[in-house]
């Protein structure tokens, strides 16, 4: 970007999630009138963590809209792991279900990737079991973390032909970091990833065409680690205080990411914003992932239905 040249041009995630529900839920139509199989997702959550109640909410809420089934099973927080791996066992068995999701964090007695690990790979509509991970890992048909896949979603509506740029992926997450970079690489970037190990962070950033940011830092990366005219996607959702002192000292919060938006809007070709970013497309790709198992099951692939 020069003097000239005007601020980064916004990339609006929540436009285009509503976009992609409107047209799984167009697809889970076709799929239940051809096939009579209506996609089917079930949220599981264990105890009273407020933020894990609002996104389940969330995703109940969206499921519905789209078409698709929709069953939340709500657990205490004493559940014991044997009658949670029970309950999964029960969702792996009925065919009415395609989607199972987890809602993390457990409760500490609970071995989370003990309970990740007994899910259907077929139903794991989050990506997070390792066959998923083996079949991303070498280029085979899986189901994909819905984060990093919204953001692929976005950089290709946004670019096009992602062959041969440089992309820096900060932030290393089984649940982001690594699968963003697989992901890239299968677009024909030239990936790196940086953690909190690597050195000279800042020149680094500098290099990328593409620059993810997954590491959980409010607004850590700065605008000067930005190339001129770079893509941003910034994945990160912190609280901080409110800019207004008087409401920071009553505790009132602000969401930014892990970009210091700012200062990186002067400088970027596109970017993310916090809100309104990432964070829209995540709900969104898990109906896409629970439309897709569902397709798979009744023996067909979305691209024969339109999607």
């Amino acid at each position: 970007m020069t003097a000239e040249t005007a601020r980064a041009t916004l990339i609006d995630g929540k436009a285009y999630a509503a976009a992609l529900v409107d047209r799984v839920a167009a697809a889970s139509a076709r799929l239940e009138t051809a096939h009579g199989v209506k996609p089917g997702l079930a949220v599981v959550i264990v105890g009273e963590d407020p933020a894990s109640q609002i996104y389940v909410r969330n995703k109940g809420e969206t499921t519905q809209r789209a078409g698709m089934r929709s069953d939340t099973h709500r657990l205490a927080d004493s559940t014991n792991q044997e009658d949670l791996l029970a309950l999964i066992a029960a969702l792996n068995a009925d065919a009415g279900i395609h989607g199972i999701l987890v809602q993390l964090p457990l409760p500490a007695h609970i071995d989370s990737a003990a309970v990740l690990g007994a899910i259907d790979p077929d139903k794991d509509v989050d990506g997070f079991h390792v066959v998923n991970v083996g079949r991303l890992a070498v280029g085979l048909p899986g189901l994909v973390p819905c984060t990093p896949l919204g953001c692929l979603m976005l950089l290709k509506d946004a670019l096009g032909d992602l062959s041969g740029l440089n992309a820096v992926i900060v932030g290393r997450s089984n649940i982001v970091g690594k699968p963003m970079a697989q992901l890239l690489l299968g677009e024909s970037c030239t990936v790196t990833v940086a953690h909190s190990r690597t050195r000279d962070l800042p020149d680094l950033c500098r290099t990328a065409d593409i620059l993810v940011a997954a590491v959980g830092r409010p607004e850590m990366v700065r605008g000067d680690w930005i190339k001129p005219g770079a893509t941003v996607i910034d994945v990160g959702i912190n609280r901080v205080p409110s800019r207004d002192t008087v409401k920071a000292l009553e505790g009132k919060t602000r969401v930014v990411g892990d970009v210091a938006f700012d200062e990186a809007i002067e400088v970027a070709g596109r970017i993310t914003p916090v809100p309104g970013g990432v964070g829209p497309m995540t709900i969104a790709c898990l109906l896409a992932n629970t439309y897709t198992a569902a397709c798979r099951a009744a023996g067909v692939t979305p691209e024969e239905l339109g999607a």
